[in-house]
């Protein structure tokens, strides 16, 4: 899987992240109009919105609301779960029209702030909105924006097997929990595919559609090093293809797979990595969750006065997920499986191909 193309490092967009209370908010460029009078906020989960990966995506749908729309915006930068609801709590303080949340670590913190403030709105990205016992609530007021990226992970190990050399590729979760188990078992599906497809019989370290409790996890979406740690475990078990689930914890995939100075390549999730990391050389592809579509849609939808509890949910088909371009890999990848994973794309849209799980969101 050797790249014929020089490696492209793309720059982060520059933002302006607040992590104190009382800032100002940051004036949109258009003016005029009941947008210029609202305010959306956010506040990013402890992989901060620098996390090249679903925080960054949701910031940039609201840095987009700004330039767009013409509303004010402020952003807050959680370090740790204990800011979540101070962060919550400063944003109701400064009267935020809509407050967005990034990541379901917010999902009982959001959903009491909803509660206790029914004239603002308020979205949660990537999670439903839980009560203090954990069980599910439904606002009227907050909005679920959530992704089934079962279908996208299951192409991304389709392509995975279809380029590896060594007949094995491996992948991890930050956590256990549905939103991430999803990817993983999508994945593993997808090289299940190839294998029935090509007679073939490549295999998935880090997770099995059979014993889900066997996963291979860090545990949370911060500890890169433990990120550097699987990934040098499943190098030394040849695998080719790593795709990590787990937020900046998979910037220790990176890490590791570039100083291997090897043949492997990486599949990115939420952003695609090839354009939100400074490692696009190393991504194979990415399943993307167009996260900044749906921030900025709910922005737009608020304040057009059209703000619904419905959850937004992302697929293939309304392209609220999809399969990245396999970008300095192109080339590496056979045509055969280029034009596979599109008859399997058109399958999945149309319904004669069923790929759910057991973790998809409903």
């Amino acid at each position: 899987m050797k790249k014929t193309r020089p490696t492209l490092a793309l720059g982060l967009l520059a933002s302006l992240v607040l992590t104190a209370c009382g800032a100002a908010p940051d004036e949109g460029a258009s003016g005029g109009g009941a947008a210029s009078d609202f305010t959306a906020c956010i506040v990013s989960d402890e992989g901060g919105f620098d996390d090249q990966s679903f925080n960054q995506s949701a910031k940039e749908g609201l840095d987009r609301a700004k330039e767009e729309l013409g509303v004010a915006t402020i952003a807050v930068e959680s370090e740790g779960s204990a800011d979540y609801s101070t962060n919550i709590d400063s944003l109701v303080q400064q009267d935020c029209d809509l407050i967005i949340g990034a990541g379901f670590n917010l999902d009982v913190d959001l959903a009491t702030a909803a509660q206790a403030n029914p004239d603002m709105n308020f979205a949660l990205v990537d999670s439903t909105f839980s009560d203090t016992q954990g069980e599910p609530v439904e606002l009227d007021n907050a909005k679920p924006l959530i992704f089934n990226t079962a279908a996208a992970a299951y192409l991304a190990g389709y392509a995975a097997a279809g380029v590896s050399s060594t007949g094995i590729v491996a992948t991890y979760g930050g956590m256990q929990i549905p939103t991430v188990e999803i990817f993983m078992e999508g994945f593993a599906r997808g090289v299940e595919r190839y294998n029935e497809d090509n007679d073939a019989s490549v295999t998935v370290l880090g997770w099995d559609p059979d014993s889900p409790s066997t996963g291979s996890f860090v545990g949370d979406f911060s500890n890169t090093k433990e990120g550097q740690s699987l990934t040098e475990q499943f190098l030394s078990q040849d695998a080719d293809v790593i795709m990590p689930v787990a937020g900046p914890v998979g910037l220790g995939t990176l890490s590791t797979v570039k100083a291997s100075s090897g043949d492997q390549a990486v599949v990115w999730v939420d952003a695609d990595g090839y354009e939100s990391t400074s490692s696009g050389d190393l991504i194979l592809t990415s399943v993307v969750k167009e996260i900044g579509i749906a921030v900025y849609n709910t922005v737009q939808e608020a304040t057009e006065g059209s703000f619904s509890s419905q959850p937004y949910i992302g697929t293939l088909e309304n392209e609220g997920v999809s399969l990245a371009p396999f970008h300095d890999y192109d080339s590496q990848v056979p045509d055969q499986v280029k034009t596979r994973i599109e008859e399997l794309r058109q399958q999945i849209i149309d319904g004669s191909l069923d790929v759910s799980t057991p973790y998809d969101p409903s």
